[in-house]
């Protein structure tokens, strides 16, 4: 397993953009699918997009043409780059890592503590 920690969290306005980003330690970064995760208030986790270890990425229709995922394996670092923000873009934002290549929450089983988004005017 990996030791995963989000940062770049916080308040914007619709419209507005962020980057989260995901700083991973231990060893094998650059092999793990690592995935973004959205938990909305009173929803169940979500799975926003993942980047593969050979840096092909997938989203969930909502985001797409909105969010992107790029991963620097030389910083063991995963970035969430969301643009367009919308109120139901709201929630705990987590990144995770997998050993598979799945899409959903359930593969993944290192994750870190979450980072709180709101998208607000």
């Amino acid at each position: 397993q990996v030791q995963l920690v989000e940062s770049g969290g916080g308040l914007v306005q619709p419209g507005g953009s962020l980057r989260l980003s995901c700083t991973a330690s231990g060893r094998a970064f650059s092999s793990y699918t690592m995935g973004w995760f959205q938990q909305a208030p009173g929803k169940e986790r979500d799975t926003v997009g993942v980047i593969w270890s050979g840096g092909g990425t997938v989203y969930k229709n909502s985001v797409k043409g909105r969010f992107t995922i790029s991963r620097d394996n030389a910083k063991n670092t995963v970035y969430l780059q969301m643009n367009g923000l919308k109120p139901e873009d709201t929630g705990v934002y987590y990144c995770a890592a997998s050993g598979s290549s799945s899409f959903r929450a359930r593969d993944f089983d290192s994750w870190g503590q979450g980072t709180q988004v709101t998208v607000s005017s």
